[in-house]
């Protein structure tokens, strides 16, 4: 398939919807993070319109500071990724699988065997977001005072990703004979132990798990901070990013393909996914007032705290005078670095207020937004990606389910109409339908060259 025939789509699926106050939204469950049927309703109308995958974000903490913010969020009530696209892996038949997990506060050891786990259990669909962990409440969590350095987690995070593909690496894919008849059930030839040892980790392996269907789940990484642009171009096959306008997208996609290229990696193996919020309205009245009503639900506590927590907590908004303008430079976080740059970069570039950045990050977080008609979204979406500063779109609905099936019902069937989506799903594997290629065993590899 040619690059320009069609853009590849996924879905973040966020309890009641991307937006902090989404949950108050009548046609939302109080519930809904921890309401299987809603999910299930969710990862449906995805699959009925052929997304490509579900996306599921994680923080292992709390991210507010204070209860007063606290009391106000839903954010602290939801399912963890794997566990949750474990049960939806039994209720989908085709949607890619893609769950959030931090290098920085798991082992590989357990998170090759859970991710090689989903993908057999999916037959072919399962996908690990690489992160590392960027909310300061992770880290006492798990006996730390502090994040280690932004750097330092960049460099454990590759050395982990390097263990978890040798893990995963463990068997050849015909290492499991499984003959009845002679009582041999694994060829032991076809078994590789790992035995890493490095700056970080001591693995010894091998994994107690067949090779995953896919060979490894698809790799899909979030950083958009200088190590985590150089983390993408080296292992990366599908980049989440925040590209807001079209001209930072496509600075932001042609640098990372130069980057990857460098590698010797070819452009349709490195997918750029930026965000989009879309507000869909058949009028643009419509769409408008559901951003004012969106806008209503969400308490000022609940919009500085995040503020505060997007610029990576060198702030005490709530101190300030919110109708002074946002200075040209803060002190750089050691959290969301990328998040910081960019929402800074904004708010100096349109001369914003402190509390014209409140609202900004509480209607965008930093991502694309379009407010309007299924024509507008649509012309948004097929310019972006024509112009080469996106190879589809992450969508992140701002109400779920509304928000997702207002997109699914409009704006799909216009982007199919301009010949820029598809219809079906054309594989079996979440690779084959994202156009990747499936690894070879390294160990085999390392045979073969041998001559043995």
């Amino acid at each position: 398939m040619r690059r320009n025939d069609e853009m590849k789509l996924g879905v973040m699926l966020l309890q009641a919807g991307y937006n902090e106050g989404a949950w108050r939204d009548p046609n939302a469950p109080a519930n809904c993070g921890v309401d299987i049927d809603h999910y299930t309703h969710l990862a449906a109308l995805a699959e009925g319109a052929a997304f490509h995958f579900i996306f599921l974000p994680d923080s292992p903490s709390v991210k507010e500071q204070d209860n007063a913010s606290i009391a106000r969020s839903s954010r602290n009530d939801g399912f963890e990724p794997l566990t949750l696209l474990s049960a939806l892996s039994s209720r989908t038949q085709n949607i890619g699988l893609v769950a959030t997990a931090t290098t920085t506060y798991h082992v590989p050891y357990h998170l090759a065997r859970m991710f090689a786990s989903l993908d057999h259990l999916s037959r072919g669909r399962a996908a690990w977001n690489m992160v590392t962990s960027s909310f300061k409440f992770e880290a006492p969590n798990f006996g730390d005072m502090n994040l280690p350095d932004h750097d330092t987690r960049y460099a454990r995070a590759r050395e982990f990703v390097e263990v978890v593909k040798g893990l995963w690496d463990s068997w050849e894919d015909d290492a499991f004979i499984r003959e009845k008849q002679s009582g041999i059930f694994a060829d032991t030839s076809k078994l590789h132990f790992l035995n890493h040892r490095g700056d970080y980790l001591s693995v010894r392996g091998p994994l107690n798990i067949a090779r995953p269907p896919q060979g490894y789940p698809v790799l899909v990484q979030a950083g958009a901070s200088d190590a985590g642009i150089v983390f993408a171009a080296e292992l990366g096959e599908v980049v989440f990013t925040t590209a807001p306008t079209l001209e930072e997208g496509k600075r932001y996609y042609a640098a990372l393909k130069e980057k990857a290229r460098a590698l010797g990696r070819k452009d349709d193996q490195v997918l750029i996914l930026p965000g989009i919020i879309p507000i869909v309205g058949k009028t643009k009245q419509e769409a408008s007032e559901k951003l004012q009503r969106l806008q209503s639900y969400s308490h000022i506590d609940v919009l500085t705290a995040l503020t505060d927590r997007a610029l990576g907590f060198v702030t005490d908004i709530r101190s300030m005078n919110l109708d002074s303008l946002v200075p040209e430079a803060l002190p750089q976080t050691n959290f969301m670095q990328s998040r910081q740059k960019v929402l800074l970069e904004l708010a100096v570039r349109r001369k914003m207020t402190w509390r014209q950045l409140i609202r900004l990050v509480s209607d965008t977080h930093g991502h694309l937004t379009v407010v309007g008609t299924p024509d507008e979204i649509a012309d948004v979406m097929v310019d972006t990606f024509d112009q080469r500063a996106a190879d589809g779109f992450n969508v992140l609905p701002a109400t779920a389910p509304g928000g997702l099936k207002d997109f699914v019902d409009l704006v799909v069937p216009e982007l199919r109409r301009r010949g820029k989506f598809r219809s079906g799903y054309s594989g079996q594997t979440l690779r084959e339908n994202l156009g990747l290629k499936r690894p070879l065993n390294r160990f085999v590899q390392v045979d073969a060259g041998s001559g043995l």
